[in-house]
C-alpha cells in the first residue's frame, strides 16, 4: 500500500509541476514525495504543519516552494547556494535543494523543527548538501555574512521586514526571493522604502494561481545592488514568521 501510495503521488507531483512549466526527473520527483511523506509521518508526533492530506500537500507544501524556479533568476550568478529562513518542515529549503542541487542553509528558531528537517535530509541522502540550523534570522554570525547568492522565504511576515533579514545573508548580486499570499498596496509601498534603505532593488512580482482553487501566490524579487545604509541585522520586533502553508 504505501510504495502504492507513493507512486500515485509521483505520478500527481509530476503532473502538476509539468502544467507550471517546471522540469523534474523521476528521481527528483521521488526524493520530493519521500520527503513530504516523511514530514506527514513525523507531524504525528511533533507539530511540523497543518497540511495533513498528501494531496492538498503536493500543491501547497511542494509546487508551493518551487514556483521561485519560474522567476528567471536560478541561471544567474551568483546563485549556487540559498538560505531558507524559517524552513518549517523543510520548505522550501529541501524541495529547492533537490531541484537545484545548491548548496543550503535551512533556518528556523525552532528547535524540534530544525531537528526533524536534520533526519529528512539525512534520509534523502541530502546531508552533504542542505544544512540545519536552530537560528532566529537576525542572529547570523560573521560567517554568514555576504555568503549566500540567494534567500528564500514563505512567510506572512511583512515583506519590509523580511528584506532586511535577508540583505546581510546576501553576496553582492544575490537574490531575494519572497512568497506571499495577496500583499496590498501600503505592504508594497515598506517594501519598497526598506528595499532602498537595505541597498537592494526591485527585479519582479510574479503571480500564480494554485489548483484547485488552494489559493494566489505572488513571489517579490529583490536583488542586492548596494550597501544598507544601516547596521544589519538589527532585531525586529514583530511576531515569528509562519509559512504560507502550515
Amino acid at each position: 500500500m504505501e510504495n502504492d501510495l507513493e507512486n500515485h503521488l509521483c505520478e500527481e507531483l509530476l503532473s502538476i509541476l509539468h502544467g507550471y512549466g517546471i522540469d523534474a526527473s523521476p528521481q527528483q520527483v521521488k526524493l520530493l514525495v519521500e520527503h513530504l511523506l516523511c514530514v506527514i509521518e513525523r507531524n504525528k508526533v511533533v507539530n511540523l504543519t497543518r497540511i495533513v492530506n498528501a494531496e492538498d500537500a503536493l500543491v501547497l507544501h511542494i509546487l508551493d516552494s518551487l514556483l521561485p524556479l519560474r522567476c528567471n533568476v536560478f541561471e544567474k550568478a551568483p546563485l549556487t547556494t540559498f538560505v531558507d529562513i524559517g524552513t518549517g518542515a523543510g520548505y522550501p529549503g529541501v524541495p529547492i535543494g533537490i531541484m537545484t542541487g545548491y548548496q543550503g542553509l535551512l533556518i528556523d528558531s525552532v528547535g524540534k523543527k530544525v531537528d526533524a528537517v536534520r533526519d529528512f535530509v539525512v534520509s534523502l541522502g541530502l546531508s552533504n548538501q542542505l544544512k540545519t540550523k536552530k537560528m532566529r534570522a537576525e542572529e547570523l554570525d560573521a560567517s554568514m555574512l555576504g555568503s549566500y547568492g540567494c534567500v528564500i522565504v514563505r512567510a506572512v511576515a511583512k515583506t519590509n521586514v523580511l528584506i532586511e533579514y535577508a540583505q546581510p545573508f546576501l553576496t553582492a548580486g544575490g537574490y531575494a526571493l519572497i512568497a506571499k499570499g495577496n500583499p496590498d498596496d501600503i505592504e508594497i509601498a515598506h517594501a519598497s522604502q526598506a528595499a532602498t534603505i537595505c541597498g537592494m532593488s526591485f527585479v519582479s512580482r510574479e503571480t500564480f494561481e494554485l489548483p484547485r482553487n488552494l489559493g494566489h501566490r505572488e513571489i517579490l524579487v529583490y536583488k542586492k545592488t548596494g550597501s544598507s545604509r544601516i547596521h544589519l541585522p538589527r532585531p525586529v520586533g514583530v511576531a515569528k514568521a509562519q509559512p504560507l502553508g502550515g
